[in-house]
């Protein structure tokens, strides 16, 4: 059987269409035309950086349309998401103290645009480097010209791909550091994605780090 081919195009409005299901619009405050029109610039630098890039998998996507919480707070949108085919909302892990979120920011290395969207490229939720520590994975990545994952990006992926997250395929966000040794991560727990942290240089067997190109891009 021949594979269909991949058409950028057809994925971006995709994704597009899966966060106005779920209600982006209404969280970012604004009608459904315009959030549209704010990411719609978005469109054409998709096809053009997707250009050679596989088909979307569970385990690695072209590229995702990512949210910031520049537009919509985390805990919102961590609550529109699901395992795949479950109900139960995604969740925030009791250990994150109040206000503690907004200090977890992209490192230094990251070049991420500032707004309210961009698009990231060739994103793999890391099993390669399931049972390393986040700071050997990042040594890893690094080696091969590829970087972490933020949580918004971490979020855009599970939202968009609720298959990506699933049982010993759990991922760490090493692109989000508060300035110490945690490292926020999305695991499963009680039948549902939960956004928690885990420590800089422990290895866990179910949980691998996430990646994808260096270059993002963003509205302007």
């Amino acid at each position: 059987m021949t594979e269909t081919p991949f058409d950028a195009e057809t994925e971006f409005d995709s994704q597009l269409d899966r966060l106005v299901r779920l209600g982006y619009p209404a969280l970012a405050g604004m009608p459904e035309n315009a959030f549209r029109d704010l990411v719609a610039p978005l469109r054409a630098r998709a096809v053009d950086g997707a250009a050679g890039l596989p088909a979307p998998t569970d385990a690695r996507v072209p590229f995702l349309l990512v949210v910031t919480r520049d537009l919509i707070g985390v805990e919102p949108r961590l609550e529109l998401t699901t395992l795949a085919g479950k109900r139960k909302p995604g969740f925030l892990d009791r250990h994150y103290a109040e206000d503690d979120l907004p200090r977890f920011d992209p490192i230094k290395e990251l070049e991420v645009p500032a707004g309210p969207a961009y698009l990231l490229f060739d994103v793999d939720r890391g099993e390669e480097f399931r049972n390393l520590a986040p700071a050997a994975a990042m040594e890893g990545m690094t080696a091969q010209n590829r970087l972490p994952l933020t949580i918004d990006e971490g979020l855009a992926l599970i939202t968009l791909y609720p298959g990506s997250l699933a049982s010993n395929r759990c991922f760490s966000l090493v692109g989000s550091r508060c300035g110490d040794k945690r490292v926020p991560a999305l695991w499963i727990s009680q039948g549902a994605p939960k956004l928690g942290w885990c420590w800089y240089g422990n290895p866990h067997t179910w949980l691998g780090s996430a990646s994808a190109r260096p270059e993002r891009i963003g509205l302007d």
